[in-house]
Order: C-alpha cells, then structure tokens, then sequence
C-alpha cells in the first residue's frame, strides 16, 4: 500500500486536493483553488528564480491590480506583485548569508550608485513624512522593483539570450491586451471618449497603457533586425509591430506619441554621430531660447483651440492647447501644485507616495479647471521630475535627474563604441524605448505600477550590462602593448 502511494503520490496528491478544494468550495472558500498555482511559484521561486522573472514578464500587461477591482481597496497587481515580493525576499536573505550575489562590477557602475542613493534617500524621507503608513507602502513597493528587476534581472541578462526572451515574453503579454483592447475599442468604433477605459482590467487607463506601448515599439523594431531569426519569426515580429502601432494610435495618448517623435530623434543623432556635447548644447540653447521668449510662447501656445477629438490631426494640434483643453490644464495645475508643495517643504519633502493624498490644499484658484477636485484625489503629479520634488525635495528630484541624465550618456558613448551587430541593437532597442518613458515622465508617471516599472528597470540593467562588459574588453585591450593591438 505504502509502496503503491509512492509510486502513484502525483495523482494521490491531486484527488486529495480535488476533495478538499471542493470541501472548502462548499463552504464558501474559493482561494484554496490557486493553491497549485501558488506553490508552482515557491517551487520557481527556489529552483529557477531568474527563470520566474520570464514568467512576470509576460504577466506583466495582464496583471490586474485589486485595487481596481475594489477588492478591499488593496493595491497590489495579481499576479506578478506577490511574485516579485517573494523573490525580493528571497534575493535579499541569500545576499545577507551569502554575500555579494550579484556582479561587483554591477555594484559598482555610477548607475546603480544613483539607483541605491534614491533607495537611501527615499528611506530616509519616510521619516519627516506626513502620513508615514504610505511612504512605507510606496518605498517597500519601490524596493521590490528594484530587487528583482534590476538586481536580479543582470544575473538573468548574463546570458544574452535572456534579453531576447525577456522582450519576447513581455511582448507576447503586450499583444494579448492589445489585442483585447482593440476588440472591446472597436465595438464602440475606435472613438475617443472609449479609448480612455476600454483597456481595463488590464490597465486603469489609456495614458499608462500607451506609455507601455511606446516603450516596446523601439525593442520590437531592434528585435526585427537581429540575425538569426527565420523568416517565419521575423515575420511573426512584424506583426507585433504592427499591433503595437494599432494600439498605440487607438490609445489616443498624445504624450506617448511626442515620446516616439522623441526617440526618433535621439536614433538621428546617433545614426549621424553627433556628438553627445552638441546634443547638450542644443538642449541648454532651446532651455535658454525659451526662457528669454516665455511670454510670447505662452500666448501663441493660448491660441490653440484645438480639443482632443476622434480626428487624430486635431488631436495632435491639441497637444499645445494649454487655453481650452482640460486634460493639459490639469497637468499644469498637477505641476503647480507640486512646486508649491516643494516650496513648503524643501528639504525632505511630504513623503514618498503622500503628493496625491497632500496636494489639493496647494491647488490655486487660476489653475483649476473643469476635472479638478477639492479632495485631489484623482492622481498623481503627472511628472517623474515634479513628483519626487514636492515628496522627497529637492535631493529626490536631483536623483531622478542624474539617473535619467547618466545612463542616456553611457549609452550614447556606449553605442558609438560597439561594431555594428547583435549588440548595439539590443543596446538600441533597450535604451531608446527607455528614452520614451524618460521624455514621457515629464508629463506623466508610472513608475509606482508594475506596468511600467518592469521594462523600466529591466532596460536599465541590460544598458548597465552592456557598459560592464565592454568597459572589462576596453582595460583588457588598454593592458595590451601598444604593438600587440
């Protein structure tokens, strides 16, 4: 008997669960269903925790967040949250019996250095931070993140092959939502006004979902231009494209689209090898052009009339509407609000996570417009830059700056150093899509949701690898006698 359990203890196991699974279905406890789910996930947690990270990437655009379901008001996304807490978990009890378990040369790149220091920064912002309880939540939310996506993720990406899977995985769950959220948008005939919801649950509106868009298209068109896919994968790559492309003009998401016209324009600079200082002098002369004309600027900028509309040339024109069009009203009054808060709290800031629950007091008369609340509580600060200003000040701010401003010039430098091949395109693909987000972050932020926070974390360790390993060939060549290379 004994033996024949252990020979068959599968299938034993299983009609035990079967039994018991419909004991507690017949009492009213549904959870005990995603038991074999939820120990399938310890078991890669322990056995291939780099492998899962595969696995929450094509989860990633299908996780649905509880809070939007209003399952008790818990904002955690299902299922890839859980996932990258136990990993978190678990990464950082190996690291403290273990030691270093991720590449010293990661640990010391200027990149991680920055990431760390907003780790350290945000830690200690919690402690001046007027509702405590929710910076907490936000920085544990934050570590997570990190952990697994960055951390983790360089000892997935060692292996090169694990880019691709990784883009390919995310890309696979991308398609399926986009695909649900074009067959849900066009019964409803591709309109406007749907486009801001028809893709829940998956995400909570059309502005996050076509940051994400946005991010992927440049690793889809790198993707298409590696060597060694048959025509058949290449194929099945253009047709992602061309999905990513559909969904991203249904989403109706002006910021998402100036963030590709962005990118295009940074590839330009690449492909034509201008040089990083020119890219930066450029920047500081449109800075100071602007500054000099500000008020004549606004004005013509007022003139707009144009709304956000079905015709998708009114709804670019509408993009500088800042005199009629509520949605850019409303970021400028975001913006404002965080500044004032900033000026309150210089230093330290409200806390990490508290400007949605904090900023409506700060809202003043001129800038409120139609979809203002006197609550505020419709959001965020609509900025990556303005947000940790007005809950971390000014340092937080600085930090943010200094991530964004590092690794576009390492991977600028990067890019003209590698030879043309596999390399410089996942180097391409990784850093442009990341490009999108950073020039998207000013007038958004997502970087609090898996969503975004995934791929963002991700590219950013694959940039920081690729600069590892050519920094390690560039000393061994320096080493070299100058006749022997």
């Amino acid at each position: 008997m004994v033996r024949a359990i252990r020979a068959n203890w599968i299938a034993v196991a299983c009609v035990l669960f079967v039994l018991v699974n419909s004991i507690f279905t017949a009492k009213g406890f549904l959870w005990f269903a995603v038991m074999p789910a939820v120990l399938l996930v310890l078991w890669g947690m322990l056995a291939a925790p780099e492998r899962l990270l595969l696995f929450i990437a094509f989860a990633t655009p299908l996780s649905i967040n509880l809070e939007e379901l209003d399952l008790g008001g818990i904002g955690i996304s299902l299922p890839t949250e859980p996932m990258m807490v136990g990993l978190m978990v678990l990464f950082l009890l190996k690291s403290a019996m273990q030691g270093n378990t991720v590449d010293e040369r990661v640990w010391r790149h200027p990149i991680t250095w920055i990431i760390v220091a907003q780790l350290v920064w945000m830690a200690v912002c919690i402690i001046p931070s007027s509702m405590p309880l929710v910076s907490v939540k936000f920085f544990t939310a934050r570590l997570w993140f990190v952990c697994t996506m960055y951390f983790l993720a360089t000892r997935l990406f060692a292996e090169q092959r694990n880019m691709q899977r990784f883009a390919h995985a995310f890309l696979g769950g991308l398609v399926i939502a986009i695909g649900y959220t074009l067959t849900v948008h066009a019964q409803y005939n591709f309109e406007h006004d749907p486009a801001h919801w028809v893709m829940w649950p998956f995400f909570k509106d059309h502005t996050g979902y076509g940051a994400v868009i946005a991010f992927l298209v440049p690793f889809c068109i790198a993707l298409i231009a590696m060597p060694g896919y048959s025509r058949t994968q290449r194929g099945l790559l253009v047709l992602v494209l061309v999905v990513l492309v559909l969904g991203l003009i249904f989403s109706y998401t002006r910021a998402a689209w100036l963030s590709l016209v962005g990118a295009l324009g940074l590839f330009l600079f690449l492909r034509f090898k201008v040089p990083t200082w020119a890219l930066g002098l450029l920047l500081a002369v449109a800075g100071i052009v602007y500054w000099a004309n500000a008020d004549q600027i606004t004005i013509a900028l007022e003139r707009n009339r144009e709304e956000s509309s079905d015709d998708l040339g009114e709804h670019v024109q509408s993009i500088s509407n800042i005199s009629s069009d509520a949605s850019n009203l409303e970021r400028i009054n975001r913006w404002n609000s965080a500044l004032r808060m900033w000026q309150e709290r210089p230093v330290f800031g409200w806390g990490p996570g508290t400007y949605m629950f904090q900023y409506a007091p700060f809202q003043a008369s001129e800038d409120r417009t139609i979809i203002s609340t006197n609550f505020g509580v419709q959001g965020n600060a609509h900025s990556e830059y303005l947000g940790p200003l007005s809950e971390q000040g000014l340092i937080g701010m600085l930090l943010m700056v200094a991530l964004v401003v590092v690794t576009i010039v390492r991977a600028m430098r990067l890019y003209r150093q590698l030879p043309a091949g596999p390399d410089r395109l996942l180097l391409s693909g990784a850093f442009l899509g990341l490009v999108t987000y950073y020039i998207h972050g000013a007038l958004n932020n997502f970087l609090d949701t898996d969503k975004v926070s995934v791929p963002f974390w991700a590219l950013t360790a694959m940039i920081v690898l690729f600069d590892v390993k050519y920094m390690k060939e560039r000393a061994a060549d320096n080493s070299l006698p100058e006749a022997a290379r």
